[in-house]
């Protein structure tokens, strides 16, 4: 007796969704793999923490002002090309920061390197899996997600090639990495799937010929332009929030090793602090992206600073309270801020549909780096002024209960809808 037995089709999209998780995977390493190279950094030019801490702000800033024009080009060029072309940069970046002489020089090579994570991640990655999906986008995001997650594993791996080459040859190295990770991977990247006879979430239609658009009946029911979204109070209580956090993230990934360093912590010990930051965001990555697939998306972002809130405050009592409250630290920050990252997709997708998703995310991605720009300097020149982090660290905790506050009295989509619908009068 012989069976009929038909292979399951899996859907493409994830595929995608699955080179995506490895590109993002690579391109965490420059994020959260900065903290590695601090002190390497200050004790052999003898700059001040808050000098150093600029680099990283100044790529915030130019990952900012590109991210509006990165979603303009991904609606236009799709994922693939840029995903490639940022790679090249990247790598040719890392390199030259081997190569860094002069704070100037070092300031540079930061803006080149922000050239390349722009154009290869974030809005790229977000509007290739915002296009393939719908209904399961906040699972699909949250996979993606987790590949930020694990590359806080790379911290590890880059304080043992600082101990054995030095930060400058550790730097060629993870260029060649990132080159072998990326280019392959993003040759599997596609724009959107009904250039090749699907809908979002894999649905196929007997009436939709590859290369077409879906007819009305197939689009999503949330369909705004840049103009409509931009003028929503939506918009803004997704955005606004967004500048906290990355205020508070790029304080503390940039800062956690020098800061617990300054407590008396061995630099082992910190570098798996600063590797488990990024390791636990993975539960939150995926679990607020199934939160957000179930329930309402906007009580559950307000629940993720909530979390990020009274982490900050345990990272704060550190040095009066006990190490033990790294503990916490880890899963309040870790699970809040990453939940946070999955939902920021899913909201610009929930609010405000797919066919100028890029754009869109890339402006409010633009708006967030504000934060970026400003956080891990601050921190820095609160240390160079007193001595001590525990006042920023405090500080950040209540400027997330600002962004409790924002997240819960956002609009609801069908208000969006009617409001971005109502006729002029």
């Amino acid at each position: 007796m012989h069976l009929n037995w038909k292979r399951p089709k899996i859907f493409y999209g994830w595929w995608i969704v699955g080179a995506c998780f490895f590109v993002a995977t690579a391109v965490g390493i420059i994020f959260y793999g900065f903290t590695a190279i601090f002190e390497p950094i200050a004790n052999e030019f003898g700059w001040s923490y808050a000098q150093i801490s600029l680099a990283a702000s100044l790529r915030g800033l130019e990952a900012g002002l590109l991210a509006p024009l990165i979603g303009v080009l991904v609606d236009r060029w799709g994922p693939r090309r840029l995903v490639f072309i940022g790679a090249v940069i990247l790598g040719l970046g890392l390199i030259l920061l081997s190569r860094v002489t002069s704070l100037g020089m070092f300031y540079g090579t930061f803006l080149f390197i922000a050239i390349g994570t722009s154009t290869c991640a974030s809005t790229v990655l977000m509007t290739a899996v915002a296009n393939w999906f719908r209904s399961k986008v906040g699972i699909a995001t949250g996979i993606v997600m987790c590949g930020y997650g694990f590359s806080g594993l790379t911290i590890l791996v880059i304080v043992k090639l600082i101990d054995m080459y030095e930060w400058r040859m550790a730097m060629v190295i993870i260029a060649l990495g990132i080159w072998a990770i990326i280019l392959p991977l993003s040759l599997l990247i596609r724009h959107k799937p009904e250039q090749y006879g699907y809908l979002p979430d894999g649905k196929e239609s007997s009436s939709l010929i590859p290369g077409e658009g879906p007819s009305k009946k197939e689009t999503d029911t949330v369909d705004m332009s840049t103009k409509q979204a931009l003028k929503s109070r939506a918009f803004w209580h997704i955005s606004l929030p967004l500048v906290f956090q990355n205020m508070m993230l790029s304080a503390v990934v940039t800062h956690v090793m020098p800061y617990l360093s300054s407590v008396d912590i061995t630099r082992s010990v910190a570098g798996l602090v600063a590797s488990a930051i990024p390791l636990i965001s993975i539960s939150g990555r995926l679990s607020f992206g199934w939160a957000g697939d179930k329930f309402e998306k906007r009580r559950v972002a307000a629940g993720g600073f909530t979390m990020v809130s009274l982490g900050m405050l345990c990272f704060g009592y550190v040095p009066t309270g006990g190490t033990w409250l790294l503990v916490p630290f880890l899963i309040l920050f870790g699970i809040g801020y990453g939940g946070m990252n999955t939902l920021r997709v899913t909201l610009v997708r929930e609010y405000f549909g797919r066919s100028s998703f890029g754009t869109i995310h890339g402006i409010s991605m633009g708006i967030m780096m504000l934060g970026t720009f400003v956080g891990a300097p601050l921190a820095g020149w609160v240390f160079d002024t007193w001595a001590n982090y525990q006042p920023i660290w405090i500080g950040f905790a209540g400027l997330a209960i600002v962004a409790i506050i924002i997240e819960a009295t956002m609009p609801s989509v069908s208000t969006t809808i009617q409001l971005a619908n109502k006729p002029k009068a």
